[in-house]
């Protein structure tokens, strides 16, 4: 057993509360997978769609750096459908920044979402290279990256979602695929130059740019239910995105999950990584807002951070907006893949470094031991396994008769102490 630092013992004798398991009961709208196909082949056989798939054509379809449900095969379906029409698909990272900023960079999150060539049957084509296709309302240059500006047609494969630093009828989506994620660093950076006060304005006006100037054909956009799975796919022509981008996010809204208690002393979160948010932990479930231009999620004092998943490759972008986390994250850090994100959209809060303990059981009683104005002896600690899965979440005892009578959560298990190892890491 290691010989116990100095700075644990100034926490070593706090007390973690028991903790119990419950099941968080959320309406479930869901797509099943061996469905999708189908869908997306009948969706785009409709005649608005199919018409503007001619032969010969070359087609850029865009896909993302998150961890979308079921992206690998809906991609593949869109490219299957281009291909079926006789003409030839390719794959464009669509992700701003992210990946590093670099080609392979952003490659590689592709593949590590089961995104590659053998799977979607097309080429995937990397760059950071982007082209001037024009100036928005406001005479601003507009840059989307060179190979879809060049193409003979864009698909926006996309997913709808309330964003974490803004507010409008426009957030996460497929104005946001545009104007950002096809964008690049170069567009990525000049749309967040002026900061997430005006990304309500700039997304749609560097959007409306791209849909007039480049050869968007339509978006395939999805919506995910409060389990993280395909609730709805639809198509959506290039000159309808203006008008009926705003209601889907409404839907995107309704079908968010969140933590079923309003408030808590210490949030224990045990993974956070881009797959889960891009934000690492999605603030509209913990409450971990890089901005005030954004509300809602749990309300904590402290919020504990203790793994990295391994699908964000070191970007621990977000623990920022943790108040402690473990030894093991801070050897995980990849700062040239963080950094480059975090300076693109002018919001380094989510890079900077939180206490590092040595261990989780050191990572959470520190965080508890610093709460003011609580309960010490009986602390109120939620935990989750990230802010994209919690269906199935731990709550602290004192918590217990509250969760006895709701009905949308389920006890799981009787309350009892969290099993630490000899070294004070959960197993």
């Amino acid at each position: 057993m290691r010989e116990r630092p100095f700075v644990a013992n100034l926490v070593s004798d706090q007390t973690i509360p028991k903790m119990f398991k419950v099941k968080q009961v959320f309406p479930r709208p869901k797509i099943q997978p061996e469905e999708i196909p189908q869908i997306i082949h009948t969706l785009l056989s409709g005649e608005k769609f199919s018409s503007k798939v001619k032969p010969g054509m070359h087609i850029a379809i865009t896909a993302g750096s998150r961890g979308i449900a079921n992206v690998a095969l809906t991609t593949k379906c869109i490219a299957d459908f281009v291909r079926s029409k006789g003409a030839y698909p390719f794959i464009v990272p669509a992700m701003g920044s992210h990946g590093g900023a670099t080609a392979d960079g952003q490659r590689a999150i592709l593949e590590g979402y089961g995104i590659t060539e053998d799977y979607v049957g097309c080429p995937i084509i990397s760059s950071m290279e982007v082209k001037k296709i024009g100036v928005n309302e406001e005479g601003m240059d507009v840059f989307i990256d060179k190979n879809a500006a060049e193409s003979d047609g864009i698909i926006l494969g996309c997913r709808i979602k309330p964003h974490t630093a803004f507010r409008g009828p426009y957030e996460s989506g497929i104005m946001k695929m545009m104007a950002i994620g096809l964008g690049k660093q170069h567009g990525a950076e000049v749309c967040h130059e002026a900061g997430f006060k005006n990304m309500a304005k700039y997304v749609p006006m560097f959007g409306r740019a791209i849909i007039k100037n480049a050869p968007i054909l339509f978006a395939v956009p999805t919506i995910e239910n409060a389990y993280d799975e395909t609730c709805k796919i639809t198509a959506v022509n290039a000159e309808e995105i203006i008008e009926k981008e705003p209601p889907l996010l409404q839907e995107a809204f309704a079908n968010m999950p969140r933590i079923l208690v309003d408030a808590c002393d210490v949030l224990v979160v045990d993974q956070i990584g881009k797959n889960f948010s891009g934000d690492g932990m999605d603030p509209n479930i913990t409450g971990t807002f890089c901005t005030p231009y954004a509300t809602g999620g749990i309300k904590s004092q402290r919020v504990c951070v203790l793994d990295l998943s391994p699908e964000t490759h070191g970007n621990g972008i977000g623990l920022g907006y943790s108040s402690a986390t473990t030894k093991r994250v801070f050897n995980q850090l990849d700062l040239s893949s963080m950094y480059p994100n975090a300076i693109t959209c002018t919001v380094l809060g989510g890079v900077r470094i939180p206490i590092v303990m040595e261990s989780d059981k050191e990572a959470i009683q520190v965080c508890i031991r610093t709460c003011n104005e609580i309960d010490k002896k009986n602390p109120q600690v939620v935990r989750i396994p990230n802010s994209l899965h919690i269906e199935h979440i731990m709550l602290s005892e004192s918590y217990y008769e509250e969760a006895k009578n709701n009905p949308n959560l389920i006890i799981e298990s009787e309350p009892e102490y969290l099993p630490f190892d000899e070294n004070g890491n959960l197993w």
